[in-house]
C-alpha cells in the first residue's frame, strides 16, 4: 500500500511539474499554449526578425521568409542574421515551412500569412507547427481591437521572451524602449502637434496607416497627430481629396530603397495637384523612414526619435 501511494504521489508531482512547465501567451485573444519552449523557430519578414535578433535567438532560427523579395537591407541586419537561410524572398508556402521542420512560425496576417490563404496557423497545425501571430495583425480578424499603442511592440517582444524562455532579456529590451521614449515625450509634452500625413509611396489613392497601425501611436509618441488617425483599418486607403483637405504640416514618406524612395514621393507630392498646396509639401517639412521602422520591431524607438527631432528641432 505504501508503494502505491508513493508511486501515486510522485505521479501527481509528474503532473504537477509538466503544468508548470507549460507555457501559455495571448495569441489575437486566444491562449496558445506550448508544453516545451520551441527549439526551431521560423520568422516572417525584417521587422520580426530584428525582434528575434534582438532576442539572441539566432541559434534557434532555422529560416527567415520575406526578406529580400522586398527590401534592402542593411549592414547590421545581414550580420545579425548571418547563416540563417531565407525559405522564401516573399510569402512562403506551406512546402518553404515544412521543410524547415520548425515548431514555430512568427509571422502576421498579412505578413506572411492571409486570411483563407494557404499559410495559416490552421493549416499548419497539423504538420506540428503553432503560429505566434503579430499583434497589430490581429485587426484583420477582430475589428473589436483597440486602436494602436506601444503596447504593441512591447507585448509582442515579452510574449517572443516568454515563449523562447528569454523573459529576463525581454523585459530588459522594453524597459529601455519605455525609458527613452518617456525621454522624448517630456520634450515634446508641451509642444504643438503638428498634422502628421505618412505615405507608402506614389499612387492614385494614398496607403497610410491608419488607427490600428503602429506608425500612428509613433507619431503620437513623436509629438504629431496622424491626420489619418480617423481611419478604421492598420494599413489601407484614403483619398487625397481627404488628406488635402486636412492640410498636413509634416509628412512621413516609406523609403524602399529600391528605386521608389522617399525623395522620388516627395517629388510626386509636389506635382500633385492638390497636395502641392499643402503646408508640408510648400515648407519641404517630411522625413523617410524605412519599412523596418514603421512597422513593429526594434527599430520603432530610433524611428519615434527621428520624427521628433524633425518635427521639434528646438526640443532636441
Amino acid at each position: 500500500m505504501k508503494t502505491h501511494l508513493w508511486l501515486a504521489a510522485a505521479a501527481l508531482g509528474l503532473a504537477s511539474s509538466a503544468a508548470a512547465a507549460e507555457i501559455t501567451v495571448d495569441n489575437c485573444g486566444v491562449p496558445l499554449v506550448f508544453d516545451t519552449p520551441p527549439q526551431r523557430l521560423v520568422v516572417h519578414d525584417i521587422n520580426m526578425s530584428e525582434m528575434a535578433f534582438a532576442l539572441g535567438l539566432q541559434d534557434r532560427i532555422v529560416g527567415v521568409t520575406g526578406i529580400t523579395g522586398w527590401y534592402k537591407t542593411s549592414a547590421e541586419f545581414d550580420a545579425a542574421r548571418g547563416d540563417i537561410p531565407e525559405l522564401a524572398p516573399k510569402y512562403p508556402t506551406i512546402e518553404n515551412l515544412v521543410s524547415a521542420t520548425p515548431d514555430l512560425f512568427f509571422a502576421g496576417w498579412y505578413y506572411g500569412m492571409k486570411p483563407g490563404g494557404e499559410v495559416t496557423p490552421d493549416t499548419l497545425a497539423p504538420f506540428g507547427i503553432q503560429t505566434l501571430i503579430l499583434t497589430e495583425s490581429c485587426v484583420h480578424l477582430d475589428k473589436e481591437r483597440p486602436e494602436a499603442s506601444m503596447e504593441l511592440l512591447f507585448d509582442d517582444v515579452l510574449r517572443l521572451g516568454k515563449v523562447m524562455q528569454v523573459e529576463d532579456a525581454a523585459a530588459t529590451l522594453v524597459s529601455g524602449w519605455q525609458a527613452e521614449l518617456g525621454q522624448i515625450e517630456a520634450k515634446t509634452a508641451d509642444q504643438p502637434k503638428p498634422r502628421v500625413f505618412l505615405l507608402d509611396g506614389p499612387a492614385d489613392a494614398p496607403f497610410t496607416a491608419g488607427k490600428h497601425a503602429i506608425p500612428d501611436a509613433m507619431i503620437t509618441a513623436a509629438g504629431g497627430a496622424s491626420v489619418t488617425h480617423d481611419l478604421d483599418t492598420s494599413w489601407g486607403r484614403s483619398s487625397w481629396e481627404a488628406v488635402a483637405a486636412s492640410n498636413p504640416e509634416f509628412l512621413v514618406l516609406l523609403d524602399y530603397q529600391n528605386g521608389n524612395g522617399a525623395a522620388d514621393t516627395f517629388k510626386f507630392l509636389q506635382d500633385h495637384p492638390v497636395m502641392a498646396h499643402t503646408d508640408a509639401v510648400k515648407n519641404g517639412r517630411w522625413i523617410g523612414l524605412r519599412y523596418e521602422e514603421l512597422t513593429p520591431g526594434p527599430a520603432n524607438i530610433a524611428a519615434i526619435q527621428k520624427m521628433a527631432k524633425a518635427m521639434h528641432p528646438d526640443q532636441f
